[in-house]
Order: structure tokens, then C-alpha cells, then sequence
């Protein structure tokens, strides 16, 4: 009776690591949610709430991810 070899998965390729993601520019989200306020004037009365919501969430997304908190 012979013995068959039992099939092996491939071994992983050495190599370097992944590289570590980039993190965002947090000066650049500030940026962008106050050019949210550029064009306010022209925006209905009604609409401000939401546009002003809209830039605190930003900002406080951009000024969190300066702690990584």
C-alpha cells in the first residue's frame, strides 16, 4: 500500500509589511466645513440650522481625529 502525500496550503511570501494607512490632514476637514459657510447668505433662513449642524459635526470630527480620540 503506498502512501499518498497529504496536499499542504502554500506558505505564505515573506515580504515587508503593509504600510501603515495615512492618516487624514485634520487641517483640511476644518477647511472644508467652513467652506460650508461660504455661501450662507444665500441659503433660505430654514436651512441654517442644518448647515450649521452639518459644520459642528465636521469640525468635530477633524478636531477629534487630531487626539485619535
Amino acid at each position: 500500500m503506498q502512501h499518498q502525500p497529504i496536499p499542504q496550503p502554500p506558505r505564505p511570501v515573506p515580504g515587508p509589511p503593509p504600510a501603515p494607512a495615512v492618516p487624514a490632514d485634520p487641517s483640511a476637514g476644518i477647511e472644508e466645513a467652513m467652506a460650508a459657510l461660504d455661501d450662507l447668505d444665500r441659503v433660505p433662513l430654514a436651512e441654517h440650522v442644518d448647515r450649521f449642524d452639518a459644520v459642528h459635526f465636521a469640525l468635530t470630527s477633524a478636531l477629534s481625529s487630531i487626539d485619535k480620540v
